[in-house]
């Protein structure tokens, strides 16, 4: 996969040849992308189908798809459902488009945990995972009585699927860059199956590669032993017990040197838990405790104690807007209300954001002991 070819040059392809046909096959969208580009696998032309209905495209009948006619003007016009929740504005929209039409420089940190398989907050996905049928969502045993959350099944993406994430990717490094103000922390929960696609996308729209904030933390994912052949080979696992989250780390380039930042926007660095202790990229955490999951019911809940850390170190003087574009439960924006932080989340699905407004103010009044990073 060479993840440096042009972002988004399939999709404007199937746009393309999808405005000047009613309503095609993927067998003949495929073969149209192929003639103008070349060697392109199916796969890629169907992730960008079905992660885009219906955004961009929308199914004419089973495997058959159109272009999506929008009135402009009214789509434009329209304001964004938002709701306002202690200090945070929680939105519903889609944050491309919202963060198209924001005020440039207007955002001083983004902390989010986006849809990084992307495919598993599809709508087909979602709607299987709601009727607990799983799709690309692993639904794992109950233990011990106690029904455990559902995973996303990343392994099951191939080139296409790849090829689709570096160009949301770097579509979203393009507008992240444009909406936050110089120095700003853009701060990404990821997986260490492709953060590198992750990283490097955002990298190349221009964003700073700081580095990963690692949450050290117990997962259900890798370990096992091969599928259908684990009393043959009793002493092997597939791959390793994954025991840490990676939080990749970008910034805004600095307008100067970090002090003349510091002075001019508030931001350029992270704030310390205390004077005499800086703030470390390794931050012990746990699995989002029950109390938590029983509030939220989301698939991808981060605990409290985690969230909180992390935002309130994201401001270095503790002044601005933290910006989360895939606010889902809402619990980043409940972490900021807990930190005294102004926030903004955006959610696209209209079940999230509801769950968000009843969930939030629960989350952030729960009282949470305190976590600083490994060696702060």
């Amino acid at each position: 996969m060479n993840y440096r070819a042009a972002p988004g040059i399939v999709r404007d392809s199937i746009v393309s040849y999808l405005s000047a046909a009613e309503s095609a096959s993927l067998a003949e969208i495929t073969q149209a992308v192929a003639s103008r580009l070349g060697d392109v696998p199916a796969s890629s032309v169907r992730s960008y189908l079905n992660l885009n209905t219906p955004e961009l495209f929308e199914r004419t009948s089973r495997g058959h798809y159109r272009l999506r006619i929008v009135d402009d003007h009214v789509a434009k016009s329209k304001p964004h459902p938002t709701y306002e929740i202690d200090r945070a504005k929680l939105v519903h929209a889609n944050c491309f488009d919202w963060l198209r039409s924001r005020e440039g420089r207007s955002v001083h940190a983004i902390v989010t945990d986006p849809p990084y398989g992307l495919v598993e907050y599809s709508a087909v996905e979602q709607s299987k995972l709601r009727k607990g049928r799983g799709g690309v969502w692993r639904i794992p045993p109950s233990f011990d009585g106690h029904q455990r959350a559902p995973l996303p099944r990343f392994t099951v993406l191939d080139e296409g699927d790849l090829q689709v994430m570096y160009d949301f990717f770097f579509e979203f490094g393009q507008l992240a860059l444009r909406a936050t103000v110089p120095g700003a922390n853009i701060i990404i929960a990821s997986n260490p199956l492709f953060d590198h696609v992750v990283a490097s996308a955002m990298s190349a729209a221009g964003l700073e590669m700081r580095g990963s904030i690692i949450r050290l933390v117990m997962t259900m994912r890798g370990g096992d032993r091969p599928k259908n052949a684990h009393k043959e080979f009793t002493n092997v696992s597939v791959m390793p017990r994954s025991m840490f989250e990676p939080w990749i780390v970008l910034r805004h380039p600095l307008d100067g040197r970090a002090q003349d930042n510091l002075r001019k926007w508030k931001t350029g660095g992270f704030r310390r838990p205390s004077s005499e202790r800086p703030f470390g990229d390794v931050i012990k955490s746990s699995p989002t405790p029950k109390v938590e999951r029983q509030i939220a019911a989301h698939p991808s809940l981060k605990p409290q104690a985690f969230l909180r850390a992390l935002v309130r170190a994201a401001l270095p003087l503790g002044q601005g807007i933290i910006l989360d574009p895939f606010a889902g439960s809402g619990s980043t924006l409940a972490a900021a209300n807990a930190v005294g932080y102004e926030s903004i989340g955006i959610e696209k699905d209209a079940e999230y954001v509801s769950m968000a407004r009843r969930t939030m103010p629960q989350l952030s009044s729960l009282l949470i002991q305190k976590i600083d990073p490994i060696g702060a």
